[in-house]
């Protein structure tokens, strides 16, 4: 897949689909699977438009929603789903001043040589909010819009994903995503207290500005194209005074070296929230006792209750 932060000599023409792709949930995915299908059958690039940050991150960075993906994590999503080229716009003054004639003249025509542009039934873009499927049919070239999608007769949103994760309901928010809540980043060196109690962990600070979630989790992280069952602690570190958003992973029954490799992890379901331990003691207690409760919902005599 091609990456680029402009939309300007990229070659073929293209058919393209626009948002901000919070979570690539299964609304998302549609939106994909089209553009994929009408790419394939005109000869064209199937190309996605996204923006970085996220244009309510840039409009108010405290009141904007947690994200659900960071940048990586949708890249990777986007190389799964099998999109051919990526533009990544920077979301900044000059954009957000543009209006939507300008963006569809300059992003669209002039720089992605457009020739089918799908959107969501709920996108809107420009300055002027007047960028939807109907002002788009105004140009030459085809337009699909894309009603939203809805499990069990609820829409499929990132901001229903974002409630389910934030109350533990987290099968509930992998029905939605297609796959369990995945965070993905690269294990750089921390504290190593976990080695000190004896619980090796892989240590990634992410980099989402907040996240919908914070907790315990059983987890499982890819390995060598294996999934390998643990535990994850995601958020910050009271019991060591440190507020940024950690995700620390502990492997089961193995202990490769892992450091600087870039790893996925998928959280299956929520053991408990976070809390200060005044004592190691009293951490590498709870620890153990996380790592008990996980293997134990891990075992086949325990299934009930298992996310995809």
């Amino acid at each position: 897949m091609h990456i680029s932060r402009s939309p300007y000599r990229l070659g073929q023409p293209s058919a393209v689909t626009i948002g901000s792709f919070d979570g690539v949930h299964l609304g998302h995915q549609h939106l994909i699977a089209e553009v994929l299908r009408e790419a394939k059958q005109r000869g064209l690039t199937s190309t996605v438009v996204t923006f970085e940050p996220q244009p309510r991150e840039f409009f108010d960075p405290e009141g904007a929603p947690a994200r659900l993906s960071s940048l990586t994590d949708k890249v990777r999503r986007f190389r799964e789903l099998g999109i051919e080229q990526l533009v990544v716009l920077p979301f900044d003054r000059r954009l957000r001043a543009m209006s939507a004639a300008d963006f569809v003249e300059r992003i669209l025509q002039e720089g992605l040589k457009a020739r089918w542009v799908q959107v969501g039934d709920d996108f809107r873009f420009g300055n002027d909010r007047k960028g939807d499927a109907a002002f788009l049919r105004q140009y030459d070239f085809d337009v699909a819009e894309m009603p939203s999608q809805r499990i069990n007769g609820q829409r499929v949103s990132s901001t229903a994903i974002r409630s389910l994760l934030g109350g533990g309901e987290l099968r509930e928010a992998a029905a939605m995503l297609g796959e369990p809540y995945t965070l993905s980043g690269r294990v750089i060196y921390g504290r190593q207290l976990g080695r000190t109690l004896g619980v090796p962990t892989a240590n990634m600070l992410l980099a989402h500005p907040k996240l919908a979630m914070a907790g315990v989790y059983v987890a499982q992280t890819r390995l060598n194209n294996e999934w390998v069952q643990g535990v994850a602690n995601l958020g910050p570190k009271p019991s060591v005074n440190d507020p940024r958003y950690w995700l620390e992973t502990h492997l089961f029954d193995v202990s490769p070296d892992l450091y600087g490799q870039r790893l996925d992890v998928q959280l299956l379901h929520r053991l408990r929230g976070i809390e200060r331990f005044d004592t190691l003691d009293a951490l590498k207690h709870q620890i153990h006792a996380d790592i008990q409760a996980a293997r134990a919902w891990f075992s086949p005599l325990n299934g009930s209750d298992r996310a995809p």
